[in-house]
């Protein structure tokens, strides 16, 4: 397939820009896999669209405020922590990054200095810092790591803490994302207290969203698109509620495409290592996933064989995104680039603030 055929038209009044004032006041566009009819409610009552016995899994991923303003020399620059590598050793990105060089200084806010020390692919760079703890000043002088399409004051101070709060679950618990996994965020403590009071278990994965999740495709035929790696971790309960599930015939539903990810790359390591070793005793199906933590470059797109997911709650994405097809792989790209066509007519909220989507 091309990227073109992911292409639609998106008003950009559509894209929201703030949270509304309660999480769960989004809206939640229904599709249905099989009739292909296209159902409008509200996220409120998505417990109805579970029963006793399924298993939803959460992506548990807490995003640290990994956006900070340093100078170099004269010049302002904007830093995106992506991950630390070593005690006080930081990949970032950087804009502009032509004023970043190696061996430059760059002073930030609260006496936090570091030294350029290398460049990396994309155009990252390697920050070195003399304190090690550079996570603990991130959270005094950083900012929410907004997607560049929720447009902000630069170093906007009366934004700050409601994005710090919103941009982020309310059953985040693993630091190390530099994006939220937005299905989570329409979640509230009361929302999970209703789904689990009627029978339904609540598993927990994480996956670091890093870059991999936002990365452009810049070439035309998909097949040619190599998918960054993140990591994710499966803890042994998670492994197990999805492993009984899947034995006795009950659904298993993902909050966000990030646990479709996790799972279904989970579940290919299990074939992979039955493929060598056999199936395991305990096991007897394939459909099993793997328990531990590993890295995942998986690209999902149509024509993939899902092991694992069988309903998936996520938000409205990005023309030509890597995520687009993913929910397409799962619903037919036909029914889905229908549904966005009707969202617009609708004026549902898009991206990351905005308005969800329940493909069943």
């Amino acid at each position: 397939m091309r990227l073109s055929d992911f292409d639609f038209d998106l008003p950009a009044e559509l894209i929201a820009q703030r949270p509304l004032p309660r999480r769960d006041d989004s809206r939640m566009m229904v599709v249905d896999r099989k009739s292909g009819r296209i159902l409008h409610s509200e996220f409120r009552r998505f417990p109805e669209y579970l029963s006793r016995g399924d298993v939803l899994v959460l992506n548990d991923a807490k995003v640290i405020p990994a956006k900070a303003w340093g100078a170099v020399g004269e010049s302002e620059v904007e830093f995106l922590f992506i991950k630390e590598t070593a005690p006080g050793v930081w990949d970032v990105l950087c804009k502009p990054a032509k004023r970043v060089g190696v061996g430059d200084r760059v002073r930030f806010a609260d006496g936090l200095e570091a030294e350029v020390a290398g460049r990396g692919e994309s155009g990252s760079r390697t920050l070195r810092f003399a304190a090690a703890d550079v996570a603990a000043k991130l959270k005094e002088i950083g900012f929410a790591p907004l997607p560049p399409y929720i447009k902000r004051k630069k170093r906007g101070l009366e934004d700050r803490p409601r994005d710090i709060e919103r941009y982020q679950t309310v059953f985040a618990a693993k630091e190390g994302a530099i994006a939220a996994p937005t299905a989570g965020l329409h979640f509230t403590p009361e929302t999970l207290g209703r789904i689990e009071d009627q029978g339904v278990e609540i598993a927990r994965v994480t996956l670091e969203v890093g870059l991999a999740t936002f990365q452009p495709i810049r070439v035309e035929r998909l097949e040619n698109h190599r998918m960054l790696e993140e990591r994710y971790e499966i803890p042994e309960t998670a492994a197990r509620a999805v492993n009984a599930a899947k034995k006795e015939g009950r659904k298993v539903t993902a909050v966000g495409t990030t646990v479709v990810r996790t799972l279904e790359s989970a579940a290919l390591a299990a074939r992979s290592d039955e493929t060598e070793s056999g199936p395991h005793p305990d096991h007897g199906s394939r459909c099993v996933i793997k328990p531990g933590a590993a890295a995942t470059s998986l690209f999902i797109r149509p024509g993939f064989e899902f092991r694992i997911i069988d309903r998936l709650l996520t938000n409205f994405h990005l023309p030509k995104s890597t995520l687009l097809m993913l929910v397409s792989a799962l619903a037919g790209r036909e029914l889905i680039l229908e549904a966005y066509r009707e969202a617009v007519r609708e004026r549902y909220r898009f991206f990351s603030y905005g308005d969800c989507m329940l493909i069943c």
